[in-house]
């Protein structure tokens, strides 16, 4: 692949999974060459973990549903320097990571996040949109940073991560560990990333009650960080 690493450090991209049979080919087959893919299955029931361990890919099994327990079971699973995040359902292209990585490894970055741009029809409906406007907005009073998108696809140090205490196991995993990584003084970017309409039906941001349901996890993160920060001051 053109978009090689010069130097390639140890990366585990953690890929949660629940039910993404059809998308993990076209996941996995676009893992930048030297790093490793740990899929962490969440119940699937569509033959997904035996997909991915045929594609080569680690697969990591977490009992305990939601997005949360996903990732961090990933998290704790990985043993590379360098841990990247990315949905396993095809609308994010983990080759788009390779940046990232290179200014998590040279110093100039501890957490790089995807800011989403939609390509084509469907690939991010309205009100999950809104719903994300919101809550950059949340995260801009709070932490006063100047993010657009709390989206999935991100890259940082694995051992500062676990340091982070993170302990949301539901939607609201995303943002607390941008939350406390702004409170812990990490240097944050984001960078713009083609977002591509999912293949299969959404868990999430496909309906109403899935983005509201997202929403309303991650305002308790908001509410409760905000708390431990006043009871501190």
């Amino acid at each position: 692949m053109a978009r090689e690493l010069s130097k390639a450090p140890e990366v585990d991209v953690v890929l949660p999974c629940l039910d993404e049979a059809e998308a993990l080919p076209w996941v996995l087959e676009r893992i930048p060459p030297g790093w490793r893919a740990l899929v962490v299955d969440n119940g699937s029931t569509d033959g997904s973990a035996d997909i991915a361990r045929a594609l080569g890919a680690r697969v990591v099994r977490e009992e305990r549903r939601g997005f949360g327990a996903a990732c961090h079971a990933g998290l704790t699973a990985a043993t590379a320097d360098i841990v990247c995040f990315c949905d396993c359902d095809a609308s994010l292209d983990p080759g788009d990571l390779v940046p990232f990585v290179r200014e998590v490894a040279d110093g100039s970055a501890d957490l790089v996040l995807g800011r989403r741009r939609p390509q084509g029809r469907g690939a991010w409906p309205a009100h999950a949109r809104a719903g994300n406007l919101a809550l950059a907005r949340m995260l801009r009073r709070r932490t006063g940073l100047r993010l657009h998108d709390l989206g999935p696809l991100r890259a940082a140090r694995r051992e500062p991560l676990l340091a982070l205490g993170l302990t949301d196991r539901r939607s609201g995993y995303p943002l607390q560990m941008v939350v406390r990584a702004a409170d812990a003084g990490w240097r944050i970017t984001e960078h713009s990333v083609p977002y591509l309409p999912r293949t299969g039906a959404s868990k999430v941001t496909g309906t109403w009650r899935g983005t509201w349901q997202a929403v309303r996890d991650m305002s308790r993160v908001l509410t409760e960080t905000a708390a431990k920060q006043g009871a501190r001051l």
